[in-house]
């Protein structure tokens, strides 16, 4: 096979790359789009941008619709595969909660950025991370765990949220933050990241976001922060200003549930932030 730049890189470790098995857990992959012009020998670093997929997993089509904003920008963004009916058929929400069945899905994601900072230049440890809809809920979370490794954090329509309160338990709220994950909520290093919260004006359907008591996600709160997706997200909104984390709040006009209808606008947040 003919090397681009021969030296280590290939021609499929550069542009839109295959989905590569994550090393750690190799039940989870990522796919790539690293700049055309990336150059191995060459000094420039790259911001990393995070794009996580929704319940539907369109992952690649995330990835493919920031390879302008890379080129752009001198980025590389890397879209996590959180494959449906990991640990039991027919599971949907695991990755959503980060803690799920034994596994870790904000590590999971880690090393995943592990494998392409062994790989290409970064330009550090921090990245910007989107997600819309079920990858809203995992970045919002992902944000709580892990706030120094991320300079932007952009959530996007989550049809649940986790309230900064502590009289709701996880993950309706942090009241056994701790206990359940293991770590402790800075809030101090969260009010360093740059938030942007993201939603479509008609993002007003229900029916896949109601949880009752008869469900199995069902914890006390859980019906805490409203009915809609706009509700919720107002509601996490209040919940960050009041512990003093600034917010910009976007409501995309004409837009409903469609995580690419916003894109425009996380890109336009993405630009204006600087590491």
């Amino acid at each position: 096979m003919t090397r681009r730049h021969g030296i280590d890189l290939t021609y499929y470790d550069l542009g839109r790359t295959p989905f590569f098995a994550c090393q750690a857990d190799q039940r989870f992959s990522y796919c790539l789009y690293v700049p055309e012009d990336y150059d191995e020998r060459g000094a420039e670093r790259y911001d990393l941008v995070v794009l996580v997929h929704g319940t539907d997993r369109t992952a690649a089509e995330y990835r493919d619709r920031f390879a302008a904003y890379c080129d752009e920008h001198g980025c590389i963004a890397l879209a996590p595969l959180f494959p449906a009916g990991i640990g039991e058929p027919g599971e949907l929400h695991d990755y959503k909660f980060i803690d799920h069945g034994g596994i870790r899905f904000d590590r999971i994601l880690l090393s995943m950025v592990d494998e392409v900072a062994a790989k290409y230049r970064l330009s550090g440890p921090r990245m910007k991370l989107h997600g819309f809809s079920g990858g809203g809920q995992f970045a919002h979370r992902f944000l709580y765990l892990h706030p120094e490794r991320l300079s932007a954090v952009s959530i996007g329509a989550p049809g649940l949220v986790t309230l900064l309160d502590p009289r709701w338990p996880w993950w309706a709220g942090i009241g056994d933050f701790g206990e359940r994950l293991g770590a402790e909520l800075d809030l101090a290093a969260m009010r360093g990241v740059a938030v942007q919260m993201i939603i479509g004006e008609e993002d007003t359907d229900t029916w896949e976001i109601t949880v009752t008591e008869q469900d199995a996600l069902w914890v006390e709160g859980a019906d805490a922060a409203g009915a809609t997706r706009l509700d919720r997200l107002e509601s996490l909104r209040r919940s960050f200003e009041q512990a003093g984390v600034p917010v910009r709040l976007d409501v995309v006009r004409g837009a409903a549930h469609n995580g690419f209808a916003v894109l425009d606008t996380v890109r336009d947040f993405f630009g204006r932030v600087k590491d």
